[in-house]
Order: structure tokens, then sequence, then C-alpha cells
């Protein structure tokens, strides 16, 4: 995964944080559902060129199941990000994870770029984009642990690991907007949607004003 030389000198031209466009950064504890809800706005969005569903690099095989991602090895990773290759990049449960440096493209463009994030990320993209929207997506604890034993990745132990680290205010982060997800999922999608829609809208404003 290389970076050419052209796109490193527009990224060097380009002042940061970028004004035009916004993104959209999907967070929440795994077993929330964040790629559900990503899948069914995706689905609702076809059609519409003005938003872009960014695809993550993980460390991980895609053979894992979970999101639709791109892998690198962990070597192959490092080497990318030094060189540039990605917007923001995070570690976090023993994974690197990576969000292509292409999106500066959409963003300069006016668009929604929408993507799914760690809290951790969420101090760098800020950074880097002014125009950010946080959706926070929660469920119920007791189904929290049935999505992650339902996935097998995980021991009971660590999944009880996880659970207590959400307790209380933990899990929670300031400014975003909240949608529970603890039904059925369309109806927490069809929130999401409205919420990218909303804004792409507000950004749009943003840079005329």
């Amino acid at each position: 995964m290389m970076v050419s030389a052209l796109i490193e000198r527009e990224q060097a031209a380009q002042p940061f944080p970028l004004r035009s466009g916004c993104f959209v950064a999907v967070v929440g504890p795994s077993g929330a559902g964040k790629d559900t809800l990503l899948d069914f706005a995706r689905a609702e969005l076809l059609n519409e060129r003005e938003i872009h569903f960014v695809r993550r690099v993980v460390t991980r095989s895609a053979a894992a199941g979970g999101e639709n991602h791109d892998t690198l090895g962990q070597a192959e990773f490092d080497k990318a990000s030094k060189e540039g290759a990605f917007a923001v990049s995070w570690h976090a449960h023993g994974l690197s994870y990576g969000l292509p440096a292409e999106i500066d493209r959409h963003m300069a463009a006016g668009m929604a770029v929408v993507g799914n994030l760690s809290r951790a990320a969420l101090p760098q993209l800020r950074e880097r984009y002014a125009n950010v929207s946080v959706v926070l997506v929660t469920a119920e604890p007791e189904i929290l642990a049935d999505r992650l034993a339902a996935r097998g990745r995980e021991t009971r132990a660590q999944i009880l690991d996880r659970l207590s680290r959400l307790s209380g205010e933990a899990g929670r982060v300031p400014g975003a907007i909240e949608i529970a997800n603890n039904a059925k999922p369309d109806e927490a999608g069809r929130q999401l949607v409205g919420l990218i829609r909303k804004a792409l809208a507000g950004a749009a404003v943003s840079d005329i004003v």
C-alpha cells in the first residue's frame, strides 16, 4: 500500500483542519451493532454520491468475519503509516486500524464521509477535519453480551471484562448523538441515515457562512 509523491505533495499543501465536507464518526462498544447499522445506511444511501463510506484497513484477516475491510500485516501497516497512507490510525485490542488518506479528497470536495472509529481516535480526527459529527451506538449490557458471545471471538472472561469497562460513564462520549440499537436494526439504521444527511446539510451551510 503506497502513497504517490503527487498525493503526498497535495496533502502537504492542504491546510488542516480541512473545513469543507464533514466526517460522521460512528463509535460504540463491540457488540453494539455499528457494522450492521453502517451496512443499512450504505444500502439506503447508495445513490447519493455526495456521501462516502470509508473502508478501514485492519491488521486482521478478512476471513475472521465482521466488517468488510482491507487487510495488512503489522509490518506492512507500519510502513504504510510512515509513508502517510492513513488520515487517521489507532491501535486497539491487539490490532492496528487505519482510514486511507484518500478521504481527504472527499472531504475537500464537500462530501460527507462516514466511518467506524474508536473513541480514542476522535482527537486525531478533529485535528484533521473541522466538521466532525460523532454518533454513539449503544445497546443494553445483556444484548452486548449475547452479541459478543455469538461472534465467538472472545472468552466469557474477556466479554465480562469488556462490559465492566463500559459501566457508568466510561462508555459515554461528550457531544455525541446516541443511537440505542436494542431492537430491530432497521429502526436504528434509519436514525443513522437521518443523522448523516443532517451532518452533510450542516457542513454545506458552514462552508458558506
